[in-house]
This record gives structure tokens, sequence and C-alpha cells, in this order.
């Protein structure tokens, strides 16, 4: 399914995890709203036309990012560029990535042709970039490109290329805070700790015009006052970053670095208190 876009295969294992097609894409279609998928609504698991089957390339990114984030260890298979099982036809053994032979910074991701939605890629890659200034993630960058509708096969391979490219030179990687690190730490009322530290699990990192690092302004958007319980991991605010010359911050949302309990009563009852005098 991977390597030579099997839609046998597809439903196969639609049918295995679901018990029949049906029911696996009502399954589908539950998770795309887990996963943010405003845009997308999926009617076969194959992708072939069907009215109403449906998504946006935003939708194909979230979902893209999601596999690579929550599935590292099966990420290998989307680089394998050449499949064979007893039977496999001759001209059905290579990867329709074409990016994979011509680019070893290519890793992934997944093909798609139908006649309605002409030829789709989404492309992977990663390069190092060990000198990228102060203040930027050194090492490794991974960026995704997303084409859709090209003409033919080496069309979206072409075009998959210049946006990686483009996306290399033209934007740099700027590290705000790392893995667990409180990014703002508010008063938390009622609860069994006094204050509730904000951050993510993974990096804070964002993608920025070159050159434009040194102008960014950041600023914790969240909800007051702050009553526990909260549990780890629970998004409690949002880190809302200006880049100068854009109109469109840039948003990523931050939760509790730890769970903070409620107080007991006595506590509990003496911050109502404060609260209604506040």
């Amino acid at each position: 399914m991977v390597v030579q876009s099997g839609n046998d295969a597809t439903v196969a294992l639609a049918e295995g995890v679901g018990g029949d097609v049906g029911r696996f894409v009502a399954r589908m279609n539950e998770q795309a709203k887990v996963l943010g998928l405003k845009s997308t609504t999926y009617k076969n698991p194959e992708g072939l036309t069907e009215a109403g089957h449906t998504t946006t390339a935003r939708d194909l990114a979230t979902l893209a990012m999601r596999l690579m984030a929550d599935f590292p260890e099966y990420m290998s298979f989307y680089a394998v560029k050449r499949y064979r099982y007893p039977g496999t036809p001759a001209s059905n053994d290579s990867n329709r990535n074409l990016l994979l032979f011509r680019d070893p910074s290519v890793d992934g991701l997944k093909t798609g042709h139908t006649q309605a939605a002409g030829f789709c890629l989404i492309a992977t890659a990663r390069r190092d970039f060990p000198n990228l200034g102060v203040g930027a993630q050194a090492g490794p960058r991974r960026l995704l490109a997303i084409v859709l509708g090209a003409a033919s096969e080496n069309a979206r391979a072409n075009e998959a290329q210049k946006l990686l490219n483009w996306g290399y030179t033209a934007f740099e990687a700027i590290k705000l805070f790392d893995a667990n690190q409180a990014v703002v730490s508010p008063k938390v009322w009622k609860g069994s700790a006094s204050v509730v530290k904000l951050g993510r699990a993974q990096p804070i990192v964002v993608a920025v015009p070159s050159g434009s690092g040194s102008k960014l302004k950041t600023e914790v958007v969240r909800r007051d006052p702050l009553v526990a319980p909260f549990q780890r991991g629970q998004t409690i605010g949002t880190l809302r970053i200006t880049v100068e010359g854009q109109t469109q911050p840039i948003e990523i949302s931050l939760g509790a670095l730890e769970a903070v309990d409620e107080a007991g009563v006595l506590g509990r009852t003496w911050d109502a208190l404060r609260l209604w005098i506040k």
C-alpha cells in the first residue's frame, strides 16, 4: 500500500481493522475530527474519486505531521524505493515518489493520482543545518511540501522539489523554548500549587522568513482566573508569535507541564473569598 499504492491492499486492511469498509470509513471520519481536519470528509479508504470525498493541502499537512510525530517507527517504510512480493508485475515494484531517487534528503511521504485530482504528492525532506546562528535550531530540519493537481508524475516531483528548496533557503527555524520548558507560570486559584507551568512536551520551534528571527514578538493568551484542577498536558493557553511584516500571527497551544490538584476545603474556601473580593 505504501510503496506501490495498492488499492486492493488498502481495502483488505480496512476490512481487517473495521470489519467492513463502511465501518472503517466511519472510523476514518471520526479520527479526522479528532485530528482537526476541518475540510476533510472520507467516503472510501483508498482515495478514489467519489462524491463528497474531499480534503485540502492544509489538512494533508496536518495528517502528515501527526503521522510522523505519532508513528516515527514506521516512517522508514515511506522511503523504500522498491518492493517486490511473489507475483509483483515488473512495472509495479518502484515507489512512485520520484524524489526518493533524485534527492537524498527526501524520505517520504506519499503519492496519489486520480483523473479528477491529478497527480499529487506529499514530500518530506530532512537536511542538516549546523550553523543557523544564535537562537536558531541547529541540526536537522524537516520540511513538508504538498503538490495537488499536477499534470504528470514528473511535474509533481519537480514542483515539490522547488518548494522544498525554496523553503530551506527562504525560511529559518528559530527555537524559542526547549521541551518541557515553562513559557509562563501564571497564578492558580483553589489549587494544591500556587502556579501552573505552561509549555509543551516538544521544543517550540517556528519557521520565519530568513533574517527576521530578531524581530519576533511573543504573547501568551489565556483565560483568567485559572481555577484548579488541571491535568498534565491539558491545554490552558496559547503562545501567539508575531513576525514583523506578516499580518497573520503564529499560534501554538500551551499545556500544563505538571498536574495541579484541587486544594483542600480550607484552601478552596479562602481562594473563593479572595476571588470574590477581587
